[in-house]
């Protein structure tokens, strides 16, 4: 079932079983205002067993650019184009959010960044490759984020 997340009354609906739910809501709904704010576009989430075509192509991309799995079970996911850019969005319920930039027209904008929600440690498959850049939220107290420029046509 479809989920249009609120910014302004954040929610842990559809991510109850993480650890960090509450981080994980406050980092999702982050999303949701970016989306709203910069494109007026309504940041609506799938349960990952619905979204399987987003979970995929996330899950190949980070296996085909970096050799990364991602050992932690997808909660969430959604796919949105605005812009001439597809962004593929899987919340994972360790609280790791991973997002897919992809310009249709441009490769110089496609990249997949990673944000972690407060409280979580940085997964092991993320551990040793990235480093990390603390940055504040209202909605989702401190993100830290790292991000990986995608080289191939997806």
């Amino acid at each position: 079932m479809a989920y249009k997340v609120d910014f302004k009354d954040v929610s842990t609906v559809g991510l109850e079983s993480s650890p960090v739910a509450a981080a994980l809501a406050g980092l999702r709904a982050n999303e949701a205002r970016y989306f709203k704010t910069k494109y007026d576009h309504d940041f609506v989430v799938r349960p990952a067993s619905e979204a399987s075509e987003t979970v995929d192509r996330v899950t190949r991309i980070l296996e085909d650019e970096r050799d990364i799995s991602i050992a932690s079970v997808p909660l969430e996911a959604c796919t949105c184009q605005v812009d001439g850019i597809r962004w593929d969005h899987v919340f994972y319920e360790n609280g790791l959010a991973v997002n897919v930039m992809y310009s249709i027209d441009d490769p110089t904008k496609r990249a997949v960044g990673f944000k972690l929600s407060d409280g979580m440690e940085i997964p092991d498959e993320l551990a040793s490759r990235f480093k990390f850049a603390r940055q504040k939220s209202k909605l989702a107290g401190t993100i830290r984020g790292s991000f990986f420029v995608i080289k191939n046509e997806y």
